[in-house]
């Protein structure tokens, strides 16, 4: 006969000081916060209470989270802005706060991490009919996130 695990429960204020720590580790959205705290065995009421009482103190600030994934994923993965943007729609983060995380992208360095993903597929694409290469070129690029404006011009800029 299997026992099931039994789920501890915490009283608000052990899940405050929980959740606390959850979000000091690292940059947390409203959503992913709420979702940890219904593990604990919380009311709603409780749960939002405390939301309320970690955004106050700017524990969860999902401006900051857009910031930081933003950074994350053009500097380190090298996404375009079109991936980026659905990501944290996805994480239910609000048009604004989006807006204000798409500052944190240099255009020249975007540029260039648009430039350095092309040159290095190119390398690589085993493709010889330039048509159907530069379609399979345009599809990588665009599948990264890159608007079609950008990728198009790139590609020419690598024929001529």
């Amino acid at each position: 006969m299997e026992r099931q695990k039994k789920q501890k429960t915490y009283t608000p204020k052990e899940a405050l000081i929980k959740a606390a720590a959850y979000c000091a580790y690292q940059e947390r959205t409203q959503q992913e916060v709420r979702d940890k705290l219904y593990t604990y065995g919380l009311e709603p009421d409780d749960i939002e209470e405390l939301i309320i009482r970690l955004s106050q103190e700017k524990l969860i600030d999902e401006e900051r989270y857009a910031q930081s994934y933003v950074r994350g994923k053009y500097g380190l993965k090298k996404w375009g802005r079109r991936k980026i943007m659905q990501g944290l729609k996805a994480k239910g983060i609000s048009d604004y706060c989006i807006k204000q995380g798409l500052k944190e992208i240099d255009p020249e360095v975007y540029e260039q991490n648009l430039l350095q993903l092309l040159e290095k597929k190119n390398a690589t694409e085993k493709e010889k009919n330039p048509f159907t290469r530069r379609q399979k070129l345009t599809y990588f690029l665009m599948s990264k996130g890159y608007e079609g404006d950008l990728v198009q011009d790139a590609i020419k800029g690598l024929e001529s």
